[in-house]
């Protein structure tokens, strides 16, 4: 027999007599799942107290029994905080290890603890705690980010800025108008990692291998020990379902998004070009051969990671596509993918809020910014519209030529005398000065949600209300 072959002393014990020898080598490694679910033993053994607990409260294992499993229960998980979780890869998962070695600890009384469960409700239910905290963290780490980016948009209120579209000078805007866009999106981001916790947040514990079980099991009584609202409804989707992870990875895609577009900003404002920021100098590198160089690395890795976490959900949406119900093996795959996504996820999400909160704005080069590219044409056109009654397309005719003649003159519109103005049209008059400078544009941008600095102000209010901030 080749040392790759087991006897009945190895893993095969977990499957019954059914095996007459162990896994092969290959066979082994390939369906080990310790290396990385053993980040789930936290939700494991919480999982298992609140199983053992029920079963003692429904007569199904004797209080003694359920009192000695739920005290190794117990220290194992010191053992585990202390000294980590052992690799065995004989045993094949947290659930065997956990198993395992509560054996070692209160002998035979430990196999009562798996009646009325099966490792596809135990992984799904572990699973779910897990992805609940995540969920957590998700909208802890936005509500930080959204805080970060409140308080500095209500230094900016003022602060005037270039607004973009398709990376040209469109008109002028506050940089806190501009901030609290991100806050916007933030908050639909909030809202769907809320609807994904919400969504859940049910419990399947007593579910079993696929068909439930006949032992009179209480699933209300574990769902409200581990602090799900109510046991799932049917047996059959509960150990198939992974739409709680997906929900969470889409979630995190869609978030990461955003954070990738505000760490494109960042890095071209960074930029000798832009000159509109400098990042903290915790967040950014040097070069090993240019020593003058700052480099934006943390924004342009959460711009990288946004990537990685939009693979992870494509990663388990295919692994999913195809399952028959109930449980498949294929399932095995789903913990990867969410997780590096949940690490990546939070780490984005705290180097964006320290970029953030640490960032030193160079206003003034932002004001300059604003004036250059004609940002105030618009404003000239609304003027024609409003002053001298000219229906829009042939104001915007009329402020065409203006531009043009200021770009032949090397000049602004600002600069144009009224002279100048008049040539291309006798209806302009001279109080045009009043609409053609950066702060009356912002000034007038005053319709609700638009840029004008009394706007931002009541948006930032109403942001700190619902962020639960002080005034």
């Amino acid at each position: 027999m080749s040392d790759s072959r087991k006897d009945t002393s190895g893993s095969n014990q977990m499957w019954g007599g059914r095996f007459a020898e162990g896994p092969s080598a290959i066979m082994r490694e390939i369906n080990a799942s310790i290396p990385f679910d053993k980040a789930l033993w936290r939700q494991d053994i919480a999982a298992s107290r609140a199983h053992v607990a029920m079963l003692g409260a429904q007569g199904i294992v004797s209080p003694e029994d359920a009192a000695t499993i739920d005290g190794g229960l117990a220290r194992i998980a010191d053992e585990y905080e202390r000294d980590g979780v052992p690799e065995d890869w004989d045993l094949e998962d947290i659930h065997m290890t956990v198993e395992a070695r509560l054996t070692e600890l209160v002998g035979p009384v430990a196999g009562r603890l798996h009646t009325a469960r099966s490792r596809n409700d135990q992984v799904a239910t572990d699973f779910r705690l897990w992805v609940r905290d995540a969920n957590d963290r998700a909208i802890a780490g936005i509500d930080a980010l959204q805080r970060a980016l409140v308080e500095r948009a209500e230094e900016h209120a003022d602060s005037v800025m270039p607004g973009f579209t398709h990376l040209q000078t469109a008109q002028p805007v506050t940089l806190g108008h501009h901030l609290m866009a991100y806050y916007e999106m933030l908050r639909r981001d909030a809202s769907r990692f809320a609807d994904a916790r919400d969504r859940g947040n049910e419990s399947p514990l007593g579910a079993a291998a696929l068909a439930g079980t006949g032992f009179p099991i209480d699933r209300d009584a574990t769902a409200l020990a581990l602090g799900f609202d109510r046991p799932t409804a049917n047996s059959l989707d509960t150990v198939s379902d992974r739409d709680f992870a997906l929900d969470y990875l889409m979630a995190a895609s869609q978030c990461a998004l955003h954070l990738s577009r505000l760490a494109e900003e960042l890095i071209l404002w960074a930029s000798q070009p832009f000159g509109f920021i400098r990042l903290p100098d915790s967040l950014s590198t040097g070069s090993s051969i240019m020593p003058q160089k700052k480099n934006p690395d943390a924004a342009e890795l959460v711009r990288g990671h946004a990537g990685r976490i939009v693979g992870a959900t494509t990663a388990l949406m295919i692994t999913m596509k195809g399952l028959p119900l109930a449980y498949s093996k294929d399932m095995q795959d789903d913990k990867p993918p969410v997780f590096e996504a949940a690490g990546l996820f939070d780490l984005c999400l705290a180097a964006m809020q320290g970029m953030i909160a640490g960032a030193t704005f160079n206003t003034d080069r932002m004001r300059a910014a604003a004036g250059l590219g004609h940002a105030t044409a618009t404003d000239l056109a609304d003027w024609l519209v409003r002053a001298a009654d000219i229906p829009f397309r042939e104001a915007h005719h009329i402020t065409g030529a203006a531009v043009k003649l200021a770009d032949s003159k090397g000049c602004t519109l600002e600069d144009l005398s009224l002279g100048d103005l008049q040539a291309i049209d006798l209806r302009i008059d001279d109080r045009v000065r009043e609409v053609l400078t950066l702060d009356a544009s912002v000034a007038a941008r005053k319709s609700f949600g638009g840029t004008a600095p009394d706007q931002v102000r009541q948006r930032i209010a109403d942001a700190r209300r619902a962020l639960g901030m002080n005034s």
